[in-house]
């Protein structure tokens, strides 16, 4: 929503740029009228205008998430988050805008309807002359003229005549017009600049017609010789207003604009068609949805977490365990409440759609396996030289000494970059850098090249430091077999998140060696909490694939499988929430048993 009003906003000052450099100073009033009114809507209206045709195609970045290495495992005790409820403060600004300008707005036609009950008024056709006692002023709205009692005893006929052109040809409409729009759009400066520039045409209009008819001389001694009060209201023609004059004179005594410079409008092509490919090229508002439609349809391997870099932001999918705190639907976007509802609520995507706070305070969308499906599906399509997700590469990249299928050499792989990663993480690093205590996080990205080598690596921590330890360690990996997609070695990206407890609870010496040992060799530790395995179920009995499971006060949490199968470590007493779309949430506490099944209701 925020990129759609920019670009409305981006727009309108193009045009009315526009306007003002090449149109303004014509006297084709008119045709300018028309580019007045029908520029601030074509701005609200190209933005959600897109072409295939002119849209250039960009592939996504695949990442393979690699399994959490976590370099002090004996430190990772459940950790106790307070989740602060958080209060969005832009809606709440925007809806007190519309209101105080409703009101002024209010006031203002009070105002003139005020006027109009407590003045004479004299029947002149299809005009009404309303004769003002106090205020020696000129203005016109609808088919409402307002004018001083002396004027119309002197005969100031030109005064009436220019205020029954504003009637004749509704100019009180193109006021309103803007004045709705500058109550729905309170916080943009160029619908007040609009309004300025259509007001002065206005005048430029009635006084051409007046013209007509009068000498020009004699209309000039009366702009010039009377004294008006102004009123301070924007939606009214106003005969006199000083600021005007000089340029009010200017345009009568303007020769008529040869046709010739009609041929300015035609600087609206040029500037209509570079919008409509700045908005194809850019704006994927409802493109994005297809596209992420199509993208995840491609995924058959729901066995791993990838990781895509959509326009909503870091995107992972598949049913690995992803850590946060799970948002409530009233703390989505608006565009992350159109996704979710496009993919929850149908039977057939592969996909729920899921939104998240991971543990370095990062906004996720998660798109969960919604159960396997049958059926034709769109492939993904291999473009020589680039790139190729992990899940569709005909050969995986080999780490030295792996051996067996495709999905042997997958685990062995990540079973090795873990074993690396722990061993030579310098883990005391974090402890001289002043962070506050609790559970970090350093995502890290890389690749395997054509070569094998490792390249491109990037990392996010909470110090730069730790960064830089990440990157030397993930460029420290030994040369692999490169991955190959027909024959060819093409390069893979991976993504691999490295946890660490700063402070906090402290294991014995005993239960450090264990439990580091156990991780690196991959066996079972039971040192600081137990496994807690179970199934959740619907009344039906059926599984419940993608359910959330978090332990209650902290942003540890697992998803169920296809089958609605769980195992989360978490120590006796904790308690369990566990949620699910359309489903009652449930907690439930452990005890001594480590097996929970769970069935929930709608």
């Amino acid at each position: 929503m925020i990129n759609y009003i920019i670009q409305v906003l981006l727009f309108q000052a193009l045009f009315l740029a526009v306007y003002d450099f090449f149109l303004q100073r014509e006297t084709f009033f008119k045709w300018n009228r028309i580019y007045l009114l029908a520029t601030p809507i074509l701005a609200f209206i190209i933005p959600l205008l897109k072409f295939k045709s002119i849209q250039q195609s960009i592939p996504q970045e695949y990442i393979v998430q690699l399994p959490t290495v976590f370099l002090n495992p004996e430190a990772i005790i459940i950790q106790s988050t307070s989740n602060e409820s958080t209060f969005n403060m832009m809606p709440f600004l925007f809806y007190i805008g519309i209101l105080v300008f409703t009101t002024l707005f209010l006031v203002r036609l009070f105002k003139i309807i005020n006027l109009i009950i407590h003045n004479k008024k004299i029947h002149e056709g299809n005009y009404k002359l309303v004769l003002l006692r106090e205020q020696k002023a000129a203005f016109s709205f609808f088919n409402y003229i307002f004018i001083h009692q002396k004027l119309l005893d002197n005969k100031k006929l030109d005064i009436i005549k220019h205020e029954t052109i504003h009637c004749k040809q509704l100019h009180t409409l193109d006021l309103l017009f803007f004045e709705v729009l500058k109550i729905l759009m309170w916080f943009n400066p160029v619908i007040y600049v609009y309004q300025k520039r259509i007001t002065l045409l206005h005048e430029y209009i009635s006084d051409a017609e007046v013209v007509k008819e009068s000498d020009k001389n004699s209309y000039f001694n009366t702009l010039l010789a009377e004294t008006f009060n102004v009123e301070n209201i924007s939606f009214i023609n106003q005969f006199f207003k000083h600021s005007l004059i000089k340029k009010r004179i200017v345009m009568i005594a303007k020769e008529k604009s040869q046709k010739i410079k009609q041929l300015k409008y035609l600087l609206l092509i040029p500037l209509f068609l570079g919008m409509l490919i700045y908005t194809s090229c850019i704006d994927q508002v409802n493109e994005e949805l297809s596209e992420m439609e199509s993208v995840l349809n491609s995924l058959d391997d729901f066995s791993k977490r990838q990781y895509f870099d959509f326009e909503i932001g870091p995107t992972y999918v598949g049913k690995s365990i992803m850590v946060g705190r799970y948002l409530d639907l009233s703390e989505y976007t608006e565009k992350e409440k159109e996704i979710t509802a496009k993919f929850n609520s149908n039977d057939q995507a592969k996909y729920d759609h899921v939104v998240l706070i991971d543990g370095n305070e990062e906004r996720v969308n998660w798109f969960r396996p919604k159960s396997v499906r049958l059926g034709s599906k769109s492939k993904y399509k291999y473009v020589e030289g680039n790139d190729v997700p992990f899940a569709i590469i005909d050969e995986v990249p080999v780490f030295p000494g792996c051996e067996g299928t495709k999905e042997e050499l997958r685990f062995c792989l990540q079973e090795n970059i873990t074993k690396h990663v722990n061993r030579n993480f310098n883990a005391g690093l974090a402890s001289s850098l002043g962070l506050s205590a609790g559970v970090k996080r350093i995502f890290v990205v890389f690749k395997i090249d054509k070569e094998g080598n490792v390249s491109e690596a990037m990392a996010r921590a909470p110090h730069k430091s730790l960064e830089d330890e990440a990157i030397r360690v993930v460029q420290s990996l030994p040369k692999m077999e490169p991955g190959k997609q027909k024959g060819l070695a093409v390069g893979v990206k991976y993504s691999i998140p490295i946890a660490f407890k700063v402070g906090g609870e402290k294991a014995t010496k005993e239960q450090s060696r264990k439990a580091k040992e156990d991780f690196i060799n991959g066996t079972k530790s039971n040192t600081l909490s137990e496994v807690v395995k179970g199934k959740v179920t619907s009344e039906n009995g059926r599984g419940l694939p993608g359910t959330n499971i978090v332990i209650k006060g902290t942003e540890n949490g697992v998803v169920t499988d296809y089958d609605g199968n769980f195992a989360i470590k978490a120590m006796e007493e904790q308690v369990l929430v566990i949620s699910f779309i359309d489903y009652q949430t449930q907690e439930v506490k452990i005890g001594k048993e480590r097996t929970i099944n769970i069935v929930l209701k709608k």
